[in-house]
């Protein structure tokens, strides 16, 4: 009897949550671009039309991989000060989005929530509620706290590319903003970024995310005993 030859990947049933648990690591390793039905149907050792019968179309997978990047974030502490709690999850959730680094962009370009983010967005608010804060007042908070409850900051402007300058044209390009806009080039010769960074080579660095969650909740705290929707 000949031994059975087919690639392990292949011999393995294949099944929604091995799609996406493939889609996700091929995404983590090569980038969201690379992932194509036919390239994750390669990784999985099955033709690209096998995939069809456990996800409708791409933007299904892609709708199943950010949910499984929402379910890596840590659930919420029973009984915990608010601000601790909410505070932690949404770090948590940064960690989430540091792991899988395009998530970020998925979750944007996502038209509507699934089950599993509205899951997570509604227990968020639920953190608010239980710690004394009104429903307009919550309300308002998930509007100014925006994408940083998944993690992420969209930044104004995007200054991606800048990491790639030649450091001679950059400092050209600094002596010249300094003429017209010498409050612009005074930051930019003082500040630095970390290199790892959620949304590309921008200002959402752990800092300075971390800066802007915590002015917002300590501003939130006082609307809260302040009694103020």
């Amino acid at each position: 009897m000949e031994a059975n030859t087919a690639p392990a990947a292949a011999r393995q049933p294949l099944n929604r949550e091995r799609i996406l648990n493939a889609a996700v690591d091929l995404a983590d390793r090569d980038g969201i671009d690379a992932l194509s039905m036919r390239r994750l149907g390669g990784e999985l050792g099955v033709e690209a039309m096998a995939l069809y019968r456990h996800v409708g179309n791409k933007e299904e997978l892609f709708d199943g991989m950010v949910d499984l990047v929402v379910s890596e974030i840590d659930p919420a502490a029973e009984g915990a000060d608010w601000k601790q709690n909410f505070r932690s999850r949404v770090l948590s959730a940064r960690q989430a989005l540091l792991r899988h680094r395009w998530a970020s962009a998925a979750i944007v370009s996502r038209e509507n929530a699934s089950l599993t983010m509205m899951a997570y967005m509604d227990s968020m608010a639920g953190i608010l509620r239980d710690g004394g804060f009104s429903v307009d007042l919550t309300h308002h908070a998930m509007h100014v706290l925006g994408s940083r409850v998944l993690g992420f900051v969209q930044e104004l402007y995007d200054d991606s590319n800048a990491a790639t300058l030649d450091p001679t044209v950059v400092e050209q390009m600094r002596e010249q903003l300094a003429g017209q806009f010498p409050h612009i080039a005074e930051i930019l010769e003082k500040v630095s970024h970390d290199e790892a960074t959620i949304v590309g080579a921008g200002c959402d660095d752990q800092w300075e995310f971390e800066f802007g969650l915590d002015l917002i909740l300590d501003g939130l705290e006082r609307k809260r005993l302040a009694g103020i929707n």
